[in-house]
């Protein structure tokens, strides 16, 4: 369904030398002896899923499109990344069909918190509130603000059948308010991280809220589970890149600029650098992901790009046919000197500022690209897409040696948080 280009790296990557080292590693997770095999859930999440439960997702789902016209998903990081992430690709920055899905628990700004509660006030809302533990700063504080809101609007017994919890199926402080207060509640697998749970109910409830097909989106990631089992680099693209992230990390480059050339894909940068930044940055090591959107940013970080620190390189994602259709009127006065244009499609034009670009990024600038090309955006090819950087993404921690399922570095900010907020024990 995708194929990695490698053809436009300065230098070409010795791939047999990284086999041996390969098959150690997928030998190990498949056997479950890698470090954090606990998280390795994930891996072969599609081709393990409940039916029965999923469709008692889109049942739930469809309740929530049929009465309310918003849905607030109250999470931060794997959260709420994977489920933004795939709505706004599959639906677009501007869906015109109910519920419209906005997001709380993700921040602690007073003035975004305060925008949202007033913008809620006279719509009809329900509540999507994610966590594993239930004790997540960020969600617990905006979840405690929706749920007085919902209370205040629609009384105790109306507010608790409009809210729906995604946590850990046997304890935590979300898993014992769910089921003393009877929220319908869907289960976060407890051998699946954060970040990897875009295809659990964590982000496939607020998908089939949007409207989306999630049995289409989970064929695709059963499609890439069985296509890239293979450990063989050459024969499997996941690994490809992944050993392509390696080499150019070894060979010093410090960060991956992700590039996309479509607005709505915005999100799944996001999620990129949450994926790759939490699991491989350890221990002084890995590389920095960063994001952007072309030709948008190339009016901004172009030029660095062009010809500033050669610390990075790029992986380009470019989606060769759009959803629509726009054509290039002609002008009769030709001010704007835009008619030899005329009657070309923006997808031709999108093409060739991509073919442009790759040119002289690569070619004259030397900074290695990875291309990453998929034929159309459907909800099959992103789910692929998801389970693809999964699979990436747990190879090149593994050769930098450090655990892709833990994230020790995120603790040390909470313990100085709680301390200076006063919370009892710290």
């Amino acid at each position: 369904m995708i194929k990695v280009c490698d053809k436009h790296l300065v230098k070409g990557v010795n791939y047999k030398s990284y086999q041996k080292k390969v098959n150690k590693i997928n030998d190990a997770i498949n056997a479950r002896t890698s470090a954090g095999n606990d998280f390795l859930g994930w891996e072969d999440l599609p081709s393990h899923v409940d039916e029965k439960e999923i469709d008692r997702i889109i049942a739930e789902a469809e309740k929530v499109r049929k009465n309310y016209d918003v849905l607030v998903v109250c999470g931060i990081g794997g959260s709420y990344l994977g489920a933004r992430a795939a709505i706004e690709a599959i639906n677009g920055l501007h869906p015109m069909s109910k519920p419209e899905i906005i997001f709380m628990g993700q921040t602690f700004s007073s003035d975004y918190i305060a925008e949202t509660l007033k913008y809620l006030e006279d719509k009809k809302f329900a509540v999507n509130v994610i966590s594993k533990s239930g004790t997540t700063t960020e969600t617990s504080i905006s979840f405690r603000l929706l749920k007085n809101l919902l209370v205040k609007k629609l009384g105790e017994k109306k507010a608790k059948e409009a809210i729906f919890a995604t946590t850990d199926s046997h304890k935590g402080a979300l898993h014992n308010v769910a089921e003393k207060e009877g929220y319908v509640t869907f289960d976060l697998p407890g051998n699946v991280g954060g970040r990897y749970s875009v295809l659990t109910p964590v982000g496939l409830f607020p998908i089939a809220c949007a409207g989306i097909d999630i049995k289409a989106l989970l064929k695709g990631a059963k499609n890439a589970e069985n296509t890239l089992r293979n450990p063989n680099i050459l024969e499997n693209e996941a690994y490809k890149y992944a050993v392509i992230r390696d080499y150019e990390y070894r060979h010093g480059k410090a960060v991956e600029m992700f590039v996309t050339y479509e607005p709505r894909l915005v999100q799944l940068g996001e999620w990129f650098k949450q994926l790759f930044g939490e699991s491989e940055g350890k221990e002084h090591k890995g590389l920095l992901p960063d994001s952007a959107t072309f030709s948008t940013d190339l009016h901004s970080l172009g030029q660095f790009i062009q010809d500033g620190t050669p610390k990075f390189f790029e992986t380009v994602l470019f989606v060769e046919h759009a959803k629509n259709e726009v054509i290039i009127p002609e002008c009769e006065d030709d001010g704007d000197q835009l008619n030899y244009l005329a009657g070309k499609n923006m997808e031709f034009v999108n093409e060739k500022a991509f073919k442009g670009t790759l040119a002289a990024h690569s070619d004259t600038a030397k900074v290695p690209n990875v291309v990453i090309k998929v034929e159309k955006l459907d909800e099959e090819t992103l789910g692929y897409l998801f389970y693809f950087f999964e699979k990436t993404c747990a190879m090149p921690a593994y050769l930098l040696g450090v655990n892709p399922f833990n994230q020790p570095g995120v603790e040390i900010y909470k313990k100085n948080m709680f301390s200076l907020l006063g919370k009892k024990g710290y």
